[in-house]
């Protein structure tokens, strides 16, 4: 398939989310990446399920969850409930990974795990066929804006390698400090989808932004 674009509501303006979201929906865009933080597992706090129902009345393209947040099975319901259609959990935040992912999927949304930058690939390896998505975090979780992490490029590949090794049907997502210069090597490297928050939000046209991250 060809790399999909997923634009981080974290970067959008807070003050006018609807405009954004409708802007993302008359782009190139793919899905609507949607951080979701308790400053726990992470050190900020993001959105909750209120914010969470106001995007998905306004948007017409998949809600992509990444959950950065601890014990994230209490919530599984709650953000099927709210639209999630892609729901990501962090390796580091579960207990019993397995019945986490048997959870979501039983919920009928996508499951996908995210591993953070110190996560060796291969702790995926008994799990692999068993899940939709793995999402390689390119930053240190927490925050918009921060600077990519050059080894992920490495982690992208042994992902790749573990996947094609097992004959799994899961995709590779990046999220994290993902720009135009660094883009075309994620997607030679194996990257199947690409979270863009400041990149996108901060440019002087978003959507043609959009337009050139599909078009690498």
């Amino acid at each position: 398939m060809s790399h999909l674009i997923s634009p981080s509501i974290l970067s959008c303006d807070f003050a006018n989310i609807q405009r954004d979201v409708e802007l993302l929906n008359s782009s190139k865009a793919d899905w609507l990446h949607i951080d979701i933080m308790d400053g726990v597992f992470v050190p900020n706090i993001s959105f909750g399920f209120p914010v969470l129902e106001v995007i998905k009345k306004h948007a017409k393209k998949p809600l992509d969850v990444h959950l950065m947040i601890t014990n994230p099975d209490q919530y599984i319901e709650d953000f099927h409930n709210c639209g999630a259609e892609i729901l990501t959990v962090h390796y580091e935040a579960c207990t019993h990974l397995h019945r986490t992912i048997e959870l979501i999927k039983s919920k009928g949304m996508k499951a996908s795990v995210a591993l953070n930058s110190h996560t060796n690939v291969m702790v995926l390896e008994d799990l692999i066929n068993d899940i939709d998505m793995v999402l390689i975090m390119s930053v240190n979780p927490g925050f918009g804006g921060q600077k990519f992490i050059n080894n992920s490029l490495l982690k992208v590949k042994q992902t790749k390698d573990l996947i094609q090794r097992k004959s799994s049907k899961a995709i590779i997502e990046v999220d994290g400090g993902v720009n135009n210069k660094n883009a075309p090597s994620l997607i030679k490297s194996g990257a199947d989808v690409l979270v863009a928050g400041s990149h996108v939000f901060n440019s002087k046209d978003p959507v043609q932004t959009i337009v050139d991250l599909k078009s690498v």
